[in-house]
């Protein structure tokens, strides 16, 4: 092996190390913003569809994926990673009951904005958050129908959480498009000293 190519692995290494840190601080954001309750009416609001919005426009769709990916995974080992954990269930047990929908929602929206964040101007950040989340609520809304009835359906998922989720997509646009380039670089990994 010659210089270069050390010089190249070790790039390569430094790269691959830099993904995974960015993955595990996803997750761990992810987790934090599914436990902080803010006060909301008529239902207290987590953070976690900002963090999830933020991170998939943040981090862009391989990166943001693969974050959103791990925290599945680690919700479905067990790990009292989502909102309402330990107390309402862990693992798949919680996973494939009424929010199982939702979490698979967070991973379609991730794409979907982190597709948006790779290839489309800064400007379609909203709109690409305001698609995620209608794929949010239109897998939510499909699975939790299979465990209440028909005409309660809205009012369970969707009437209280639809302000507070409309706010938190808001919120997270603001983030990612005031973001400077040298942030948004260096969220990414593709910065000078990422």
């Amino acid at each position: 092996m010659n210089s270069t190519q050390n010089t190249q692995s070790a790039a390569s290494g430094a790269s691959l190390t830099g993904k995974a840190l960015r993955v595990l601080a996803g997750v761990a954001l992810l987790t934090a913003s599914a436990k902080i309750q803010v006060p909301f009416w008529p239902v207290p609001m987590t953070l976690q569809v900002a963090a999830m919005m933020f991170l998939a426009a943040g981090f862009g769709l391989r990166l943001g994926t693969a974050t959103m990916l791990a925290y599945l995974a680690a919700g479905a080992a067990g790990l009292p990673v989502f909102a309402g954990t330990p107390e309402k269930g862990i693992g798949l047990a919680y996973m494939l009951g009424g929010t199982g929908g939702y979490l698979a929602g967070f991973l379609a929206a991730t794409a979907i904005v982190g597709f948006a964040a790779d290839r489309l101007p800064k400007l379609a950040t909203l709109p690409a958050m305001l698609l995620g989340l209608g794929a949010i609520y239109a897998l939510g809304l499909a699975w939790l129908a299979q465990f209440v009835p028909a005409d309660k359906l809205l009012t369970y998922g969707f009437t209280p959480f639809i302000a507070g989720d409309l706010v938190k997509v808001a919120l997270a646009a603001m983030l990612i498009m005031g973001a400077p380039k040298v942030l948004m670089a260096k969220l990414r990994g593709t910065g000078s000293d990422a």
